[in-house]
């Protein structure tokens, strides 16, 4: 649960998973703890799933962040909420999901989406109203390689500009997650992107391990007020 060596390697927030589908983490916590004491910014997701009413999954989720925020006294002005929809979600959910959250915060949660076919396709398509609303939201991005996302509609979209053209909600992306983590041969792999303008080392700094990693399009002063526009004030 120490996580100083991300900040030792440049890293200037950390986001932790507070739960999915009904389910809650029962580290995320401790890992924000862990962050904040280093000087990072924390901030949380959730992972929405079908199986459960979307309202109630927003429920637990605020619930999770109401209760980090009182669990101790924080260096970081906010706690930043973070809405992860994968290629299985209903346009419905998002937006009930993202109403509950804000109705019950005053918080706009950041919109995280997978590079999805499925998703580039149902969000394109979407009505003008469902598109505004979900553009009131930032656009964090996932996007590994530039050949990944490929399907049988739309092709690989290359950069992170190209997937948000093809999502047609946002004018630009605010956070990417350009390095992942795939299990592959008994271990596990980094997938982090490298090509044209855009070339991230394979590892982060001097870690032995590859961690999932993102980048804020900004300056660390508009990345302190990004997160306290998005997030549940800690003091």
């Amino acid at each position: 649960n120490d996580v100083s060596a991300l900040r030792a390697n440049g890293a200037s927030a950390l986001i932790a998973r507070a739960g999915k589908g009904g389910n809650l983490d029962t580290k995320c916590a401790t890992f924000l703890s862990s962050a904040d004491r280093a000087g990072m910014l924390p901030g949380v997701y959730y992972r929405l799933q079908t199986h459960v009413d979307a309202v109630k999954q927003a429920d637990q989720f605020i619930s999770r962040a109401q209760s980090i925020a009182r669990s101790r006294s924080w260096n970081a002005p906010a706690l930043l909420l973070c809405a992860d929809f994968d290629a299985n979600s209903r346009l419905s959910d998002m937006t009930r999901f993202l109403d509950r959250v804000e109705s019950r915060t005053g918080v706009t949660p950041v919109v995280y989406l997978e590079n999805s076919e499925q998703l580039r396709l149902l969000l394109s398509g979407a009505d003008s109203g469902t598109k505004a609303r979900l553009r009131r939201a930032p656009y964090w991005c996932a996007l590994y390689n530039h050949t990944g996302g490929a399907g049988r509609v739309l092709p690989a979209p290359g950069s992170p500009e190209g997937l948000t053209r093809q999502y047609n909600v946002w004018s630009d992306w605010s956070l990417w997650q350009y390095g992942g983590v795939d299990w592959q041969h008994g271990r596990s792999q980094p997938k982090v992107y490298s090509n044209g303008r855009y070339r991230f080392p394979t590892y982060f700094g001097n870690l032995d391990r590859p961690v999932e990693r993102n980048v804020f399009k900004g300056s660390h002063a508009s990345l302190v007020s990004f997160w306290q526009r998005h997030g549940v004030k800690l003091r």
